[in-house]
């Protein structure tokens, strides 16, 4: 039987915050992985061209969309299957067995032949592909985040998990940056005949650098119980349903800005790399947001980050929209992009939230499991939502209307969650005390 050590070591070792190198790999690692599932969402329209051709572009893109949801079905199987492997054998080999399956999906897409070469079956291919990616990143965020917060010290719990959204948005950065020069070197024509593979191949030469590094990752599943202060997830149940809602409103942002790209190029006819620059604008706010966001619920909870920027997002969001629709240019695109992304990324204080209300035995398949529901929900079917939203009213303020149900949907559950940022807790505990010897 390992020897766990006396408590005064124990709490030594609790308190040791993990090292500048074991977060970087596990930042590292999200990035990439998030990064090889959602490349194929800014090059929808040239894999479309790819493997779903169509004298209609609409049907075509409608196609690429489509596949692009079936990685959002893989999510769930991940989440339960490695979310449970987390809980069961530890965080660090379930996101390996993660890291190994992205690997082997981004590079089955990246060298699946076009539709002209051989027909059907390369669309078969894309969707198999697509599941295998949507498998990997479901499972990947259960044990990451479970890993983030555990080896966190409790007054930094909330910095260390953002760093799970605020790598996604490093992911969403690289995502725009390269499909900027790609789309700034390339014509039309070789964005579609090569130019997308490229970008699938650049996150996979990566895969196997954040691979090695995070074997060399400690593992937090069978470190001692958690400080007296933390929540233990006494209604996990009601901390799961008001999760879902926050992340089901949350995730359906998200994708609207990510779709800018495609919507500013196929609805507002703006150039293919002035489009890219939404997502670099979008990803650059998503890192400073999701950062600040996770400081911030360190200092004065988690509660107020999570509502008052999100009341913010939601008059802000028609207007917006309405300048973008109405300038049609660049400086345009770039601001609201950034805007409306530094304060959608802001409810990532509820994320931290809810990972904390969940018992720590069955915290990477429940967060995990809650997260991928949502996400496959909401975000699988947000933009081939607000396509045919387009194609069906050819009102371009469609987005807007979309964006705005789940900014309110996500507004109500976030005020109905409970507070457990270990500050505000021992502060009112000390008040509570401090109440008691006043009455007694």
């Amino acid at each position: 039987m390992q020897d766990r050590g006396t408590g005064a070591e124990n709490k030594v070792r609790e308190s040791t915050p993990p090292s500048a190198r074991q977060i970087a790999a596990v930042a590292t690692g999200n990035a990439l992985e998030f990064y090889d599932f959602t490349i194929y969402a800014y090059f929808a329209r040239q894999i479309g061209e790819t493997f779903f051709p169509s004298h209609s572009p609409f049907v075509s893109l409608m196609g690429s969309l489509a596949a692009f949801g079936i990685g959002f079905v893989g999510r769930p199987i991940g989440a339960v299957l490695i979310g449970a492997y987390g809980d069961r054998a530890g965080r660090k080999p379930a996101m390996l067995l993660s890291f190994a399956l992205m690997g082997a999906a981004i590079l089955l897409l990246a060298f699946t032949p076009s539709f002209a070469a051989i027909g059907v079956t390369a669309p078969a291919i894309v969707v198999i592909a697509r599941l295998l990616q949507g498998i990997a990143v479901g499972g990947d965020v259960g044990p990451t985040t479970a890993f983030l917060l555990e080896s966190a010290p409790a007054e930094r719990r909330g910095f260390y998990t953002s760093l799970q959204y605020s790598t996604q948005g490093v992911s969403t950065l690289l995502g725009g940056l390269i499909g900027f020069a790609l789309s700034s070197v390339l014509g039309a024509h070789d964005l579609v005949l090569y130019g997308w593979r490229i970008a699938f191949l650049a996150g996979a030469l990566i895969l196997p650098i954040g691979f090695v590094i995070r074997r060399s990752l400690p593992e937090t599943l069978h470190q001692d119980a958690p400080a007296p202060e933390d929540v233990q997830a006494a209604q996990p149940w009601r901390a799961m349903v008001l999760g879902f809602l926050m992340l089901g409103g949350a995730t359906i942002g998200f994708y609207v800005l990510a779709y800018l790209t495609t919507y500013a190029s196929t609805v507002l006819h703006m150039k293919t790399n002035v489009s890219f620059g939404a997502t670099i604008a979008f990803g650059v706010a998503n890192i400073i947001s999701g950062t600040l966001s996770g400081i911030l619920s360190d200092r004065i909870g988690r509660w107020p980050v999570m509502v008052f920027p999100r009341v913010l997002l939601i008059l802000a969001i028609y207007p917006g929209f309405a300048l973008i629709v109405h300038n049609r240019d660049a400086v345009t695109l770039l601001g609201v992009a950034f805007g409306l992304g530094f304060l959608n990324q802001m409810s990532v204080a509820g994320f931290v939230a809810l990972s904390e209300s969940l018992p720590k035995s069955m915290r990477s398949v429940l967060l995990a499991t809650v997260y991928a529901l949502a996400i496959t929900l909401f975000g699988g079917t947000t933009q081939l939502g607000v396509t045919w939203l387009l194609h069906l009213t050819g009102n371009a303020m469609a987005p807007a209307w979309y964006y705005l149900v789940g900014a309110v949907a996500n507004l109500i559950a976030v005020i109905l969650m409970r507070e457990t940022a270990p500050v505000v807790l021992r502060r009112r505990a000390m008040e509570q005390a401090g109440a008691r010897r006043l009455i007694f």
